[in-house]
């Protein structure tokens, strides 16, 4: 996938007669690639890529567009030697009674880096320098969407080998209990008290695993989202960030984290 990004990008640089820097945004579904962006452009992209791959991008690009050839540059080197992981930074907390959820909007304040050898570890090194504390021990609150659940369950399975105890409302609990991880039902908001909103405010939930599909789904979630959001519970809405939270989890359980200069890639 990678070479195949790499072949359309150059493609596009040569068809927009770039000199410097490009700024492409692709999707990929399936085998298929999209491109959602072409800027011959900087962007804020830029730096966390040069400190990924350790070679001064931005200052190549400054002198290919003064006229240096880009011959004149060694960049075979210039391939990311650890795993990078980007995490936005949301304002959610300073409105009230917004629904902290994912959308296309560009609402992300800020960004930050996570930088280690494994995916686990770096994901957490941004969650941290995002402000989120993940938790080693106690309740995990899962609730997905029909399509997600399946793949929940390794990361579920993880949680339980953990220590953890997972609770869910009915849908998801009925689908854990049929692969054998064991689960305790909780209510959703609309089903009376004590419901898994109750459970947050009481201190009883140390993490929030949520997706959801559909508007009516989507607002009936909303006080879930928002209340682990204020109580300062780390939740996460999609199931690729779920997955990644339970990785994230077992490497800060498996090892002490250490620190390394970004000048030192």
């Amino acid at each position: 996938i990678v070479g195949r990004l790499s072949e359309q990008t150059i493609a596009l640089e040569k068809a927009l007669n770039v000199s410097g820097l490009i700024n492409i945004q692709y999707a990929g579904k399936d085998d298929e690639s999209y491109v959602l962006e072409a800027n011959p452009r900087a962007s804020r992209t830029v730096p966390f890529v040069a400190k990924a791959v350790g070679a001064p991008i931005a200052s190549i690009a400054a002198k290919i567009m003064g006229g240096k050839a880009l011959t004149e540059f060694d960049l075979r080197h210039a391939e990311a030697s650890r795993i990078a992981v980007k995490e936005a930074v949301f304002p959610f907390a300073r409105f009230a009674n917004v629904d902290p959820i994912l959308g296309p909007e560009m609402r992300s304040t800020g960004e930050v880096m996570g930088w280690d050898d494994d995916f686990g570890t770096a994901f957490l090194k941004a969650q941290i320098g995002a402000g989120e504390t993940l938790p080693t021990s106690g309740t995990a609150f899962i609730s997905l969407r029909e399509a997600d659940k399946e793949g929940i369950v390794e990361a579920a399975s993880s949680l339980i080998e953990m220590g953890f105890e997972i609770v869910a409302t009915s849908g998801t609990a009925s689908f854990l209990a049929e692969k054998g991880i064991e689960t305790r039902l909780v209510k959703k908001v609309l089903e009376g008290k004590p419901n898994i909103e109750d459970a947050i405010l009481n201190g009883e939930i140390d993490l929030v695993l949520n997706t959801t599909e559909g508007a009516q789904s989507r607002k009936d979630s909303k006080s879930i989202r928002r209340t682990a959001m204020v109580q300062k519970i780390p939740y996460f809405t999609t199931l690729s960030a779920c997955r990644a939270a339970v990785k994230a989890i077992r490497a800060i359980r498996e090892k002490p984290l250490a620190v390394r200069a970004l000048q030192k890639a």
